[in-house]
């Protein structure tokens, strides 16, 4: 059964536009989900929403939306309060410009929607605007408020249809320069590149929705499982992970490609104990 739509509105490419709808790509129903339990009862945890002030349990469907203006002080607002907000991109995704996919760093990347032509009407503009797109490599940056959030998005096509991704804000995200800032600048050896080079492409393919696949979870449902039928599965032994220094990149590198063995780490000598 197809989701259901979380946007409605226009796809517009300056005075073409279609209606068109968002779906959430991802499936709310996946992977394994977990309640709080209490251990001597075996009954769950019931969350309860309560006023800080007074500790009075109060119902989630009188609560209202509030902005603190100050330390504990809040203006309460209301739905037509939202709807007071609403800008251009509350209904209508317009395309300010093309960029090439490979520029976007994909740490900006967040969420992704399906794009889809929202009933008959304007299904030739969009087919147009999506062949279009894909002929151009390119990604069309646009603005859409989801969630009373304005996210800056880039549509590109997928399939028979095209794919919305929103995009963080730069202040959304940590600087990277103080984590990096230890890295070496100093330029490896071309021939050592060349060699990691060989590497990659002898193990080049296509992607496939299978690499994503999570084994972790897969093992865990095969512990739930044996936990019903009263067994228990042993834990397989975990690898440790070789965190000594390459004695010599180069060695490592052909001996990787088949070329050689691996130069044998030398051996500690023991010393001797004074007499």
């Amino acid at each position: 059964m197809a989701s259901r739509p979380i946007w409605r509105g226009h796809l517009r490419l300056a005075l073409v536009s279609c209606p068109i709808a968002l779906f959430s790509v991802i499936r709310g129903s996946s992977g394994l989900h977990f309640h709080l339990i209490n251990p001597e009862t075996g009954n769950r945890i019931r969350m309860v929403s309560t006023d800080a002030e007074t500790d009075r349990e109060v119902s989630r469907q009188d609560l209202v939306k509030g902005y603190e203006f100050e330390k504990d002080r809040y203006v309460l607002l209301e739905e037509g309060d939202f709807e007071q907000a609403r800008i251009e991109s509350s209904g209508t995704l317009t395309i300010n410009k093309f960029v090439e996919t490979a520029s976007i760093d994909p740490i900006f990347f967040d969420t992704s929607y399906y794009v889809a032509p929202d009933g008959e009407a304007g299904q030739d503009v969009f087919v147009v605007l999506r062949d279009a797109i894909r002929k151009s490599s390119a990604a069309a940056l646009s603005r859409v408020v989801i969630a009373r959030r304005e996210r800056a998005v880039a549509i590109m096509p997928s399939g028979k249809g095209m794919v919305c991704h929103t995009l963080h804000d730069p202040n959304d995200l940590w600087d990277a320069g103080p984590i990096w800032q230890d890295v070496t600048e100093e330029k490896p050896d071309p021939s050592m590149i060349a060699l990691a080079t060989q590497l990659i492409d002898r193990q080049n393919g296509k992607f496939q929705p299978d690499d994503t696949e999570d084994r972790y979870e897969a093992k865990l449902r095969d512990v739930i499982e044996a936990k019903l039928r009263g067994e228990g599965i042993a834990p397989e032994p975990a690898a440790e992970p070789d965190r000594g220094n390459v004695i010599d990149l180069m060695a490592a590198l052909k001996a990787s490609l088949g070329e050689e063995k691996p130069a044998a780490a030398p051996k500690k000598r023991s010393r001797k104990r004074a007499s």
